[in-house]
């Protein structure tokens, strides 16, 4: 999927240390996916962030605009929050 980044969430993943290729691979191979509401898509992938630290890494995506623009990122480590 090509998608366009806003700047919030190009803020976010500075601020979180998560790179547009985490990005990209999370909503290309995303391990869960789900609706926030009717434009919002929300993707979400378990990913490894140093040395055994496992996140949960969720993607905001608004799937109305063309094309396809994320909204916002973040990870978690409350994995049975989101699964």
């Amino acid at each position: 999927m090509n998608a366009t980044f806003t700047k919030h969430a190009l803020e976010q993943m500075q601020l979180r240390g998560i790179t547009e290729q985490m990005v990209v691979d999370t909503i290309a191979n995303a391990d869960k996916e789900s609706m926030q509401d009717n434009e919002v898509r929300i993707y979400q992938k378990l990913l490894t962030f140093g040395v055994d630290n496992n996140f949960l890494l969720r993607v905001f995506v608004n799937i109305e605009k063309l094309p396809p623009q994320v909204i916002t990122v973040y990870r978690t480590s409350k994995l049975d929050k989101y699964a």
